[in-house]
């Protein structure tokens, strides 16, 4: 045999290529882990999924309670400038009730 044909890439394997029975053997080790991944991992998962959403959940529907709520109350909040007019208002109706009074004092 002469030295090209022993050296054709027909005849070549790197000492670190697994043969095809081997490469066989992994791709169906890999098939089997993935079925046990899905079949054992993901329905332990699912419960601890559900103890997060839950909770998140939850707190989506009273940050919605909290943002209906503070609407309204804001919409309660209008007339408080009104409250300054109503001060002066008093504080002149009070003035005026002491010069009243000060002069029916006067008179009796």
């Amino acid at each position: 045999m002469s030295v090209i044909a022993r050296c054709s890439p027909e005849t070549w394997r790197s000492p670190s290529e697994p043969d095809s029975s081997a490469q066989e053997v992994f791709v169906a080790l890999w098939w089997i882990g993935n079925i046990v991944l899905i079949a054992v991992v993901a329905p332990v998962c699912l419960p601890f999924l559900n103890r997060v959403l839950r909770p998140a959940k939850e707190i989506y529907t009273y940050a919605d309670d909290i943002l209906d709520h503070g609407v309204k109350l804001t919409g309660t909040l209008d007339s408080v400038p009104k409250l300054y007019t109503t001060r002066d208002l008093s504080a002149a109706a009070r003035q005026s009730a002491g010069r009243y009074g000060a002069a029916l004092q006067r008179i009796l």
